[in-house]
């Protein structure tokens, strides 16, 4: 297998085979992110793609149930670029699964219905989408591109076409400031969306973004880990999507509420309230997170 700089891939996707299909992301411009800050995007030749696919076939024989599609933004080539890859998967893997890659909300707003309900019928069917936030001023100043309402229309894409959508959100996202209304909206835009999957991971200031430049001049305070604690509080208690699977396991996270909406709702807000009664640290480390 070739690979080009770092790569990246969801915490689901351990086990997966990753193919290279783009290197780097094609919108690459958040605030807070760095994982492809030093990486040129491009999108590399089916060639290259279907040697890849071949070699990973010699290799693992028919041990290969999941693809991941790398690097951060798979879902930008043309679709009949994507097709032509995942039928190549499949034509190389007889026990493959299923095809997976991240989404930018940008590359969901490209595609129609139609391209989407197409690729999810020759098997790529699951998107993970960081929604980051449902806040428009949070969105505006972590600088992602879309508005609140385009990010609806780009989860609402993916899951409209059958897709498996998993979203994420980031806790502290908003600072100090905007940690409330960062919840409230992320719930709202949650709910209008439906996906599958939600998950949260705690923001980390990573050195060299411009995030750790807005708090070095103080234009983003870090919310205190209370107010961490309490914005996942009031993101749980306003989701009212029906059957979405809910995880905080990431490591950046205090607390690790888990559960399925709405069955288990009540009970990770109950635990949630229990963590609150008790005395929480009101600072973080030295950059934060």
């Amino acid at each position: 297998m070739r690979y080009e700089g770092k790569i990246y891939r969801p915490p689901s996707e351990a086990w997966s085979l990753i193919i290279q299909a783009t290197v780097g992301c094609s919108y690459n411009r958040c605030t807070f992110c760095a994982m492809y800050r030093d990486t040129r995007f491009k999108i590399r030749s089916l060639d290259d793609i279907r040697e890849d696919i071949a070699s990973a076939r010699a290799y693992y024989g028919n041990d290969v149930s999941k693809v991941f599609l790398a690097d951060g933004d798979a879902l930008i080539m043309k679709t009949a670029q994507l097709e032509k890859i995942v039928k190549c998967c499949r034509e190389h893997f007889p026990a493959l699964r299923r095809v997976s890659a991240y989404a930018t909300p940008q590359s969901l707003l490209l595609k129609s219905g139609d391209e989407l309900g197409k690729l999810r019928d020759l098997g790529l069917s699951t998107l993970y989408l960081g929604v980051e936030s449902g806040s428009e001023a949070v969105l505006e100043r972590l600088k992602k591109g879309v508005t609140q309402a385009e990010m609806i229309e780009a989860g609402q894409k993916a899951v409209q076409a059958g897709m498996k959508l998993s979203t994420m959100i980031i806790l502290g996202a908003g600072g100090s400031e905007l940690s409330r209304e960062h919840a409230r909206e992320s719930a709202r835009v949650l709910n209008a969306i439906g996906p599958r999957f939600i998950s949260t991971l705690t923001m980390m200031v990573v050195p060299g973004t411009p995030l750790e430049a807005e708090q070095e001049t103080g234009r983003f305070t870090p919310p205190t880990p209370r107010q961490c604690v309490e914005e996942i509080r009031e993101l749980i208690a306003g989701l009212e999507v029906e059957g979405a699977v809910f995880r905080s396991n990431h490591v950046s996270n205090m607390v690790s509420p888990a559960g399925t909406l709405q069955k288990d709702k009540a009970r990770m807000v109950d635990e949630l309230d229990t963590v609150l009664a008790d005395a929480i640290p009101e600072e973080f480390g030295p950059r934060g997170y």
